[in-house]
């Protein structure tokens, strides 16, 4: 499993092709060899690429619009192709899917159509979860429902062990459950404040167990540890990204 520097993290600094140029350099230069693109302004299929190959970075997947998985299937293969990125990622299920066990049950068949289309193009959709799908409906996790109901050669998932363990589930549990459907993975940390609040934290510094969420991923086969903080609060997000870089080298992770 390699290390990748989820974009996400990032976006502030993302806004302008001279920005991402500046961006990628820096993530270099952190010692990641691969991004997740995510969160980054616009800019042309092949001079992302560009930016990208100039760094020496590997696009090992990307976070795409539910809407462009619907109605614009030829661009986002398209742009995949260029980027010779194997993982279409969604970073989330639509609102209008959430209400109730049939929505989770109606968006599964629909993943697995996007699955479908796009295995056929050799890529592989990924799924990435927050904590609203732990949720109960008549007794089953939306989450539950999602890996259930969706086509198992189509579907995987991008598990993010950060929202797993903030929606009451327990992370290691679900990775080893996802053994051959999860090749992607999100890192990211949480500690809690004084005053009893949740906040993300750079892997390593807060209280997750990642010496085993990194064994149970080794044993499942995941490919690629994409480090993400939604929020770095009081520090740069470069800096934090360099401090999970860091944490997980500890942890006999290599970039």
């Amino acid at each position: 499993m390699k290390i990748a520097a989820q974009l996400y993290t990032l976006r502030s600094f993302l806004k302008t092709p001279k920005d991402i140029s500046e961006s990628l350099k820096k993530v270099k230069q952190m010692g990641y060899q691969a991004v997740q693109a995510s969160g980054v302004g616009p800019i042309d299929i092949q001079e992302f690429k560009a930016l990208a190959d100039q760094e020496g970075l590997t696009i090992c997947a990307t976070h795409i619009g539910y809407n462009e998985l619907l109605n614009d299937m030829d661009t986002v293969i398209e742009k995949h192709k260029a980027w010779n990125c194997k993982y279409v990622g969604l970073g989330g299920l639509p609102p209008e899917f959430r209400e109730n066990s049939q929505g989770y049950a109606t968006f599964a068949k629909q993943a697995s159509e996007f699955g479908r289309q796009l295995q056929s193009a050799g890529l592989k959709f990924i799924y990435h979860n927050h904590d609203f799908e732990f949720a109960k409906y008549d007794g089953k996790t939306g989450m539950e429902i999602l890996f259930e109901e969706s086509d198992p050669d189509s579907v995987n998932f991008e598990l993010d062990v950060y929202w797993v363990q903030a929606g009451g589930a327990d992370p290691i549990e679900w990775i080893r459950k996802m053994e051959g459907r999860m090749k992607v993975v999100h890192f990211k940390d949480m500690i809690v404040t004084p005053d009893r609040k949740q906040r993300f934290s750079e892997v390593g510094e807060g209280n997750m167990n990642f010496k085993g969420i990194i064994q149970a991923c080794e044993e499942i086969g995941v490919e690629w540890a994409a480090v993400e903080q939604d929020d770095c609060y009081d520090r740069n997000p470069f800096d934090s990204l360099k401090i999970s870089f860091v944490n997980l080298a500890k942890l006999g992770l290599k970039a």
